[in-house]
């Protein structure tokens, strides 16, 4: 079997066809290029290519045209459409024909490697007799403590913490951002502790009506209230030997505050109407997208209710902060609801992916879920595209900033002109590096700052020369300046 795969790349534009001969070669692939569609048809039916790499707006022959026809040809060759006219009915008709992916130019060369890479791998893997490849959506996904998604830096930090808080029976006090899994947290430390065979019971503390939330939590007798026609046990007491979850702690009234506190401290409950305690035996576990602490300062939350509960504190990261955690989340959302929805959706477009790397997700894991069940359900191809990830625009771009006194400020046209082209490279290179400055070099944040995809900028910092390597968020220094 060979090293590497043999590729086609058809584009009408010259620099293109070097660029990627080029960059191939240099990779230790095969390439061969040609200038138009005829060309590439004539050279697919005397030759045997893995890959085709081809422009669509070409003629006479279009990049679609190709991608038929090398399909008709070989149907297990993979196609990988580029296009610097990029649009959703292009890319819908070029998946709708059996492309592998679709990048819009200018592309990043090392996304184009990982796709070519990809793209082998499960051609190497094709079933002898029927041809099929492995499907991305066929691919495990490693599920930690067999509940949590995420193989990012910070999300092994509280996997670490998970397994150490589990062996002892201390009160934790889990803090992050809705959305971010909290109460996945929560039952990893209850399925790894010595409660593991007894009782997980959930308590909403936000999602209870005030009046009835006292009820809800420790039990009643008979006659207690119009409506008791019988005694009741309590979520603490079904909890028993087990673990209490309390989700959104903050929300709790002050009465009930001091009902927790007794119950930490003496372990003991007493049912509403009733005149005995009783004992019980729980685990206690809470958590809270709100500054405790803060309220603690304002009068709020009680202080020694919060040092009981905040034994051991473990904060979950927002998705944002863990951006290498959103492809692996978003392929296994998609392998969930394409068999939960029974589509045959096998795999999410580099290009939809780099959208939403370049999303800050306000609302976290929880909404990530959201968007590529919609995408799943919506999408009529077998990738998933661009247009089908729904994503609010209001909470995708920043607020447009008023210029009005920015503008005030520019001088009038000389009468000798100016080199207008290159005062705006002057201006978008100054920004660069203002965005890097202020994002402490963080490049998603930059590009954040400046309104754009991360994708873009990206190729804005290589377009003038910043000494930028590696991938993903790595920080930049701020105080780089463009290579002359």
């Amino acid at each position: 079997m060979r090293l590497g795969p043999r590729i086609l790349v058809v584009d009408d534009e010259e620099g293109m066809r070097e660029f990627l001969e080029l960059m191939l070669t240099r990779k230790g692939y095969e390439a061969v290029v040609t200038s138009n569609g005829l060309k590439a048809l004539e050279l697919l039916k005397s030759e045997r290519f893995d890959i085709v790499i081809a422009d669509i707006r070409m003629t006479p022959l279009s990049g679609i045209d190709v991608l038929r026809e090398a399909k008709r040809l070989h149907p297990e060759i993979v196609v990988i459409m580029i296009s610097a006219y990029a649009s959703p009915d292009t890319a819908v008709e070029a998946m709708r024909e059996g492309a592998y992916d679709y990048l819009p130019k200018p592309f990043d060369i090392d996304e184009m490697y990982r796709i070519i890479e990809e793209a082998w791998e499960k051609k190497k893997l094709l079933d002898d007799k029927t041809g099929s490849p492995i499907q991305d959506i066929s691919e495990e996904i490693p599920l930690h403590f067999g509940l949590i998604v995420g193989e990012s830096p910070e999300m092994f930090r509280v996997y670490d913490l998970i397994e150490k808080v589990a062996k002892v029976d201390s009160n934790v006090l889990i803090m992050g951002e809705s959305g971010t899994g909290k109460e996945l947290v929560a039952r990893a430390i209850h399925k790894l502790s010595k409660r593991c065979d007894r009782p997980f019971v959930t308590v909403n503390c936000g999602g209870v009506p005030e009046s009835l939330i006292e009820s809800e939590l420790f039990g009643y007798k008979k006659g207690a209230f119009t409506g008791a026609l019988q005694d009741r046990k309590g979520l603490v007491e079904a909890a028993q030997g087990g673990t209490l979850f309390l989700d959104e702690i903050g929300e709790l009234s002050s009465a009930l505050q001091v009902r927790l506190l007794r119950l930490i401290q003496e372990k003991v409950i007493r049912r509403l109407g009733d005149n005995e305690d009783r004992q019980v035996d729980v685990r206690i576990i809470s958590a809270t997208h709100r500054d405790l602490e803060k309220m603690v300062i304002e009068g709020t939350f009680r202080e020694d209710l919060y040092y009981r509960l905040n034994v051991i504190p473990i904060k979950i990261p927002a998705l944002r902060d863990r951006q290498g955690d959103i492809p692996i989340l978003a392929k296994y959302f998609l392998k969930l609801y394409s068999k939960r929805l029974g589509k045959n959706i096998q795999r999410i477009s580099s290009y939809a992916l780099d959208i939403l790397k370049s999303y800050h997700f306000p609302g976290n894991v929880r909404e990530l879920e959201n968007i590529i069940e919609r995408g799943v359900a919506l999408e009529r191809t077998c990738i998933i595209l661009p247009e089908s990830l729904t994503i609010a625009t209001h909470r995708f771009k920043k607020p447009v900033t008023t210029f009005s006194s920015f503008f005030e400020k520019l001088p009038d046209l000389p009468p000798e002109g100016i080199y207008l082209d290159g005062l705006l490279e002057t201006v978008e290179k100054h920004y660069l590096t203002q965005a890097l400055a202020m994002s402490g070099g963080r490049k998603y944040k930059a590009a954040e700052l400046l309104g754009m995809s991360f994708r873009s900028f990206r190729y804005r910092l290589s377009k003038y020369g910043f000494s930028v390597h590696g991938e993903g968020d790595d920080v930049v220094s701020s105080s780089l300046h463009p290579e002359e």
